[in-house]
C-alpha cells in the first residue's frame, strides 16, 4: 500500500541514493515470463533495450543484462504450434543475449486432476515455474529471495478485460481492482501500455511474434470479453483501457487499506486459533462495520481452509448467523461455521477432532433450570463434561467433603468454590472448555499456590503425548485462568474452603 510520496513523487525525488552505498538487491535476478505472443515479446525487448520500473527502488531505469532470465512454459496443449512458440522464444532470447529456461508442463493432465479448468491450471503452472526459477537463481547469486522480480506482460487492455470478467462472475473490491501492479515479487511494468502500442513497437523494430489461435475462441470468458464486450464499450469511450486503469488503481489502493484495517480487526477479534480452527468474538464482530466484517470473515475462513473458493453469498450466510447470535452455516470445502454463546467458531476439515472449543453452561438459582441440573458438553471422544451448582451443606467440614469427593471419583469429578471459579450462584454462568495451549500455567491443587506449567503437569500425570491435545481444559473464560484440567487436577485458587457458600461440581464421564 504505497504512500502519497511514493506514488506521486518524481523518480529523482524517490530514488536518489547516497553515493557509494552498496545494494545487493541490484544483483537479484529478473525473470521475464515470455509466451511468444506480442505482449510478452515486447516485454523481453523493452527489458533488454529500454528502461522499466520494476519496483526495485530505482524508478524507471535500465535493468542490468546479467540480471535478466527468460522463462517459457510449454503447456503441451497445441501440438506443433506450442513447439514453434518455444523455438521462437529461444531464438529471440539468444538474439538479445538473455538466458532462456524452458519448462514443459502437461496442463491438460493437471486440469483433469483438479477442477477441469485448463486456464487456471496453466496459470498456476506458469507462476509455480517462475517462483521455482527465481529461487534457484537467487541461490546462485547469493541474494535474498525477496529481492528477485518476476515480470509479466499484462497490459492496460488485460486489466480492463479482467475487470469485466470479474464483474460478470460477481466480485468485490478486490476483484474489481483487477490486476495489481505488484504482488510480492511479481511486477507488471506494462500496465500503462495498450496491446496496440506494444504491437506497433514490435513492427517498428521489425520483430515478429506468435499468435495463439485459442485467443479467438469466445467459449473462453477472456476471449468473449476481448472480442464481444470491449469493442462495444469502446464505442462509448475510445480511451476505455486508460479510464479503467485509473479506476482499478483507485480501487486497489482502497482495497489494500481496508484489508489492513480488517487484518487488525481479525487479530483483535480472535479468541482462539489452532490449525484448522478459528474462534472469533461474535458479539464484537456483529458490532463491526459490515465492510470490515466481510473481510474479517473471509480472512478467517481462508485461515482454516486456504483453498476455499468463496462467494459473496457464503460470507453473507456467516454474517447472518453472527447477527442472529446463534446458528450454523456450511461453507465450501467442508468449513463449518457456528455461533453460540458469543463466539463464531470456524472449523475446517484439517481441524483436529480432539480440539474442544465451546462453552459449558452452569445454571443459576433463578434460571428456568433448577440449580441442581447439570449443564453438559459432549466431547469428540464420546465422553461428556457436566457442571452443576449446589449449596454448601451446613455444619459440614467442606474441605474434607471436597477431598473425599475427589478420592471417590478418582479425579474424574471435583468439587470447587463456585465464586472462586467466576460463577455467580444466583444467575449462573459458563466456563470455557478447550485444549492445552503452549505456555499454559496453573497452580495445581495441593501444591499450596506454587505454579506449574500445564505441559509439566500432563507429563507428571503420564498422559501420552498423542493424547495430550484431547485433554479438556476448563477455563473461567477463553483467555481466562485454568479452573480444572479434566481428569488430572484442579487449580488451587478454586479450592473449597470453610467460607464456600456454593459448590461447583465438575464431572468428566461417559455419556449416558
Amino acid at each position: 500500500m504505497p504512500s502519497v510520496s511514493r506514488r506521486y513523487a518524481t523518480s529523482r525525488q524517490r530514488f536518489e541514493r547516497p553515493s557509494g552505498r552498496a545494494d545487493e538487491e541490484l544483483r537479484a535476478p529478473v525473470v521475464l515470463m515470455v509466451s511468444g505472443g506480442a505482449d510478452s515479446t515486447a516485454l523481453l525487448v523493452l527489458a533488454a533495450t529500454s528502461a522499466l520500473d520494476i519496483d526495485d527502488g530505482r524508478g524507471t531505469a535500465r535493468i542490468a543484462r546479467e540480471r535478466l532470465h527468460v522463462l517459457h512454459v510449454n503447456h503441451q496443449l497445441r501440438g506443433l504450434d506450442a513447439e514453434e512458440d518455444e523455438e521462437a522464444v529461444r531464438e529471440l532470447s539468444a538474439r538479445f543475449g538473455i538466458p532462456c529456461d524452458v519448462r514443459r508442463v502437461d496442463v491438460a493432465e493437471l486440469a483433469a486432476a483438479g477442477d477441469g479448468n485448463v486456464e487456471n491450471a496453466g496459470r498456476v503452472a506458469r507462476y509455480a515455474a517462475a517462483v521455482e526459477l527465481a529461487n534457484e537463481l537467487c541461490a546462485e547469486v547469493g541474494c535474498p529471495r525477496s529481492a528477485a522480480r518476476i515480470l509479466t506482460a499484462h497490459t492496460a487492455d488485460d486489466r480492463a478485460e479482467t475487470f469485466f470478467m470479474n464483474a460478470i462472475r460477481g466480485t468485490g473490491a478486490a476483484g474489481l481492482s483487477s490486476i495489481p501492479r505488484r504482488r510480492n515479487r511479481i511486477v507488471r511494468p506494462l500496465l500503462d501500455r495498450t496491446h496496440d502500442e506494444l504491437c506497433e513497437l514490435l513492427r517498428v523494430r521489425g520483430i515478429v511474434w506468435r499468435e495463439d489461435a485459442t485467443n479467438a475462441d469466445t467459449r473462453y470468458l477472456r476471449a468473449f470479453v476481448r472480442h464481444e464486450v470491449m469493442p462495444v464499450a469502446r464505442e462509448r469511450n475510445p480511451r476505455l483501457s486508460a479510464s479503467l486503469a485509473t479506476t482499478c488503481d483507485i480501487l486497489s489502493d482502497e482495497d489494500a487499506y481496508l484489508t489492513s484495517v480488517a487484518s487488525r480487526a481479525l487479530r483483535d477479534l480472535t479468541r482462539r486459533a489452532d490449525p484448522g480452527l478459528v474462534a472469533l468474538d461474535a458479539a464484537r464482530l456483529a458490532a463491526t462495520e459490515v465492510a470490515i466484517a466481510r473481510r474479517v470473515v473471509r480472512a478467517a475462513i481462508l485461515e482454516v481452509c486456504p483453498e476455499a473458493r468463496l462467494e459473496a453469498r457464503h460470507i453473507a450466510s456467516v454474517l447472518r448467523i453472527v447477527a442472529a447470535g446463534e446458528g450454523s452455516a456450511t461453507i465450501p470445502m467442508g468449513v463449518d461455521a457456528r455461533v453460540a454463546f458469543g463466539l463464531l467458531v470456524l472449523r475446517g476439515r484439517t481441524a483436529s477432532r480432539d480440539v474442544v472449543a465451546a462453552w459449558l453452561e452452569v445454571a443459576g438459582t433463578d434460571g428456568q433450570r433448577r440449580p441442581g441440573d447439570a449443564g453438559e458438553l459432549a466431547l469428540a471422544d464420546g465422553r461428556v463434561l457436566r457442571a452443576r451448582l449446589r449449596p454448601a451443606p451446613a455444619a459440614t467440614d467442606l474441605p474434607a467433603l471436597a477431598r473425599a469427593h475427589g478420592l471417590e471419583w478418582a479425579g474424574e469429578s471435583v468439587l470447587l468454590d463456585a465464586e472462586a471459579a467466576g460463577i455467580d450462584a444466583t444467575v449462573g454462568g459458563r466456563l470455557w472448555v478447550d485444549g492445552p495451549r503452549p505456555g499454559d500455567v496453573l497452580c495445581p491443587l495441593g501444591m499450596h499456590g506454587q505454579s506449574k506449567k500445564l505441559s509439566d503437569l500432563l507429563n507428571s500425570a503420564r498422559v501420552p503425548a498423542a493424547e495430550k491435545p484431547a485433554v479438556p481444559v476448563v477455563r473461567a473464560a477463553p483467555s481466562g485462568p485454568v479452573v480444572w484440567v479434566a481428569g488430572v487436577r484442579a487449580d488451587e485458587r478454586c479450592r473449597v474452603t470453610a467460607a464456600t457458600r456454593f459448590l461447583l461440581e465438575l464431572a468428566f464421564e461417559s455419556s449416558r
